[in-house]
């Protein structure tokens, strides 16, 4: 069994993962990438086409971390990974303060100088992106992503797939939906629905989404 982690993405999201990855002591065997991806990846090789992850599996490599920044198409990658057999792993900073009683699920993505508090449950291909605050008892959703300088008071909510903008601050107890985007630097005072986009200090919905 080969023991290098397979990254599924070649973009600039990868190259902070793959960095990551490294800063644990990981190794990394290859990136799988589309068409449009380059020759290597932060110093990774890159194999283009999906069809590869079966070809590697088949092999023998078993453990693999999505590196792509899209919520949607991060989750519909990983399910086909796993359907393949692949074990998802975890890119967590050195750097990043994260408490013992914090429960971190499967391909998760922590980002350097992010800090997660008391008893916050961090769900499956979540990203913490860099100098991100989450304070005590949060919970971040399946492939969801806090940007970068967010700040996340206690027992915030934030659905599967939804996303906040970079600098985005929560009050304490408010409830985010599913598929929800909150645009950079607002301020969210009040539950968001699902479905939505919103922006501003407060932050308003301007949009109902698909």
């Amino acid at each position: 069994m080969f023991e290098g982690v397979v990254v599924v993405g070649a973009g600039g999201h990868a190259k902070v993962c793959i960095e990551l990855l490294f800063s644990m002591g990981e190794s990394v065997h290859c990136c799988v990438g589309g068409s449009s991806s380059q020759q290597s990846c932060a110093g990774v090789p890159v194999l283009v086409g999906d069809h590869h992850l079966g070809l590697l599996r088949s092999k023998g490599f078993s453990r693999l971390f999505v590196a792509v920044g899209d919520n949607r198409l991060r989750a519909r990658l990983a399910d086909s990974a796993t359907e393949l057999g692949f074990v998802l792993v975890n890119a967590i900073s050195p750097a990043a303060v994260i408490s013992r009683s914090a429960r971190l699920g499967a391909g998760v993505a922590v980002m350097a100088g992010a800090v997660i508090n008391a008893e916050t449950q961090i769900d499956d291909l979540a990203i913490v992106n860099a100098g991100a605050i989450i304070d005590h008892e949060c919970r971040i959703g399946y492939a969801a992503h806090v940007g970068p300088r967010c700040g996340l008071a206690g027992n915030v909510v934030l659905g599967s797939q939804s996303f906040l903008g970079v600098g985005c601050c929560v009050i304490p107890e408010r409830v985010i939906g599913k598929d929800v985007i909150v645009g950079a630097g607002s301020v969210v005072i009040t539950d968001m629905p699902d479905n939505v986009t919103a922006v501003g200090v407060p932050a308003r919905v301007i949009k109902i989404r698909n």
